[in-house]
C-alpha cells in the first residue's frame, strides 16, 4: 500500500488557478512499490517545474519506505537529484 501526501503553496488572491503542487509525501510498504511511486510522482512535478522553469526535482529518502518529492532552486531546472536524509 502506498500513502501519498500532496503539500500545495497558499491560494492567491488574484489567481484563478489553482496552487501548484510543490511537494509529494510518499510512503511504500513494500519494496516492489518504491520505483512505480517514485516516477508518478516526478513526473507530476515535471509537469509544475515546466511551467516555472525555474528549478528542478530533488528525491529525498527519509528512511526505508517513507520519501519526498519536490521542486527545489537548489537543483537546476531539467534535472532530478536524489538525496538521503541524515
Amino acid at each position: 500500500m502506498m500513502t501519498a501526501t500532496l503539500e500545495h503553496l497558499p491560494a492567491v488572491a488574484d489567481s484563478e488557478e489553482a496552487p501548484a503542487t510543490r511537494s509529494i509525501d510518499l510512503e511504500f510498504s513494500s519494496a516492489r512499490e518504491v520505483h512505480a511511486g517514485l516516477e508518478e510522482a516526478v513526473s507530476e512535478l515535471i509537469e509544475v517545474a515546466a511551467k516555472d522553469a525555474g528549478c528542478g526535482i530533488l528525491v529525498t529518502r527519509l528512511h526505508p519506505g517513507r520519501y519526498t518529492v519536490a521542486l527545489d532552486q537548489s537543483v537546476p531546472f531539467g534535472e532530478t537529484y536524489e538525496a538521503i536524509a541524515a
